[in-house]
């Protein structure tokens, strides 16, 4: 069995904003194909054009080969060896960037392709897994221009997560610093306090609450500060609270924050992944399989996490199809406590609402341990050609 074809999707909502801050609304999209028939398929977070050019791109010497030439040929039930093999042979474009985002689509493709042609969900294929269940998070975007509106919609939002059954749930309280959402700027922390407090009332103490302020604090002793006003809201973990590079506040914000310190959604290899646990002494770590490099390498991590005694919580804001892998990652990861999902319902992007024919399903807060081949999803073929830029 051959790969004979590797084809990339660019895809994009027709009404699209610039100036969101929601990555769902394109998406790049790998199918790889055999010459048998089968596919599989993958995904990555980051700008698809891009990624869709490093992939077609033809090589031209030995540590600048092209994608496509090298996988076309290739038997795709070599999975890691094929991850050595783009990450070797493309390293002058693969090294980091959007080339690790490009094997990570890959590799995610051929870890579907490859449990349809053993005929196994993709975790068996991983190594197996002591689960039964997946627990995910709602993860939580709110609308609104300004603080009353977006804290109105934020408090709506998760209370609809529970009312939907959802176990856990993530607060997106980007009200400050370089990603705050739609231009608003709230310099006083009390101010995030206060969502944290309204969402914390209006779901009572049985439901987990985690909270992302996307790089809100220029240092650790501001985080600091912040996080004592929300120290009695038991928060799971404080996302991203100051920039990723800065591992020495990280450490010293870890060590001090009455709440845990979570980080990873734009790390690439298990390298940058394990320096941050090493250095930055985060307690959760929070690998995108898209932009981590794929299963592959994102099983890495976690191993590597489980020694250490990390918590995992995988990244994931693109379709069904990152969260199939994160599913599959979290059934093979012990200390995977969660996993990221938009839930349709509460989704604005077409793209996370139509892609993917069949989804894992969240019933009463918990996905069951997939049992269809692969991935265990089905693209929507007619959507991936509605959106697909041309």
């Amino acid at each position: 069995m051959k790969i004979a074809n590797v084809e990339c999707y660019a895809l994009l909502i027709p009404d699209f904003d610039v100036d969101a801050c929601s990555s769902a609304q394109d998406n790049l999209v790998v199918k790889i194909t055999t010459d048998t028939g089968l596919y599989g398929i993958g995904e990555t977070d980051t700008n698809p054009w891009g990624v869709k050019a490093i992939i077609d791109a033809p090589g031209t010497h030995a540590i600048g080969r092209g994608f496509k030439e090298l996988l076309i040929g290739k038997d795709p039930r070599n999975v890691e060896g094929l991850w050595y093999e783009l990450n070797e042979k493309t390293m002058m474009t693969s090294r980091r960037g959007l080339g690790i985002c490009a094997i990570g689509a890959v590799d995610m493709a051929l870890w579907d392709l490859c449990g349809k042609i053993y005929e196994q969900p993709t975790w068996k294929l991983l190594g197996g897994s002591t689960k039964e269940y997946i627990y995910p998070y709602a993860s939580l975007l709110p609308e609104g221009d300004n603080l009353k509106d977006y804290s109105d919609s934020l408090v709506d939002k998760v209370t609809k997560a529970n009312k939907l059954g959802y176990k856990a749930a993530k607060l997106e309280i980007c009200i400050k610093g370089p990603y705050s959402h739609n231009n608003i700027q709230i310099e006083d922390d009390a101010e995030f306090a206060k969502m944290v407090h309204r969402c914390r009332q209006a779901v009572g103490n049985e439901m987990t609450l985690m909270a992302d302020v996307a790089y809100a604090w220029r240092d650790w002793k501001s985080a600091l500060r912040a996080l004592e006003m929300v120290k009695e809201d038991n928060l799971y973990f404080i996302e991203t609270p100051i920039r990723i590079e800065d591992l020495e506040g990280m450490a010293k914000l870890s060590h001090l924050s009455p709440v845990r310190i979570a980080t990873g959604e734009m790390l690439q290899t298990r390298f940058e992944c394990m320096e941050t646990i090493d250095k930055g002494k985060v307690d959760v770590i929070q690998p995108d399989v898209g932009r981590v490099g794929g299963l592959t390498e994102a099983k890495r991590v976690t191993q590597y996490a489980e020694d250490k005694g990390v918590l995992v919580v995988p990244h994931c804001w693109k379709s069904a199809i990152g969260i199939a892998a994160s599913v599959h990652l979290s059934a093979v990861s012990p200390t995977c406590t969660f996993i990221e999902f938009l839930p349709k319902e509460l989704a604005e992007s077409q793209l996370r609402k139509e892609l993917v024919l069949e989804e894992h399903e969240v019933v009463n807060g918990a996905i069951a341990l997939p049992t269809k081949p692969g991935l265990g999803i089905e693209i929507n073929q007619n959507k991936l050609e509605e959106y697909l830029v041309k």
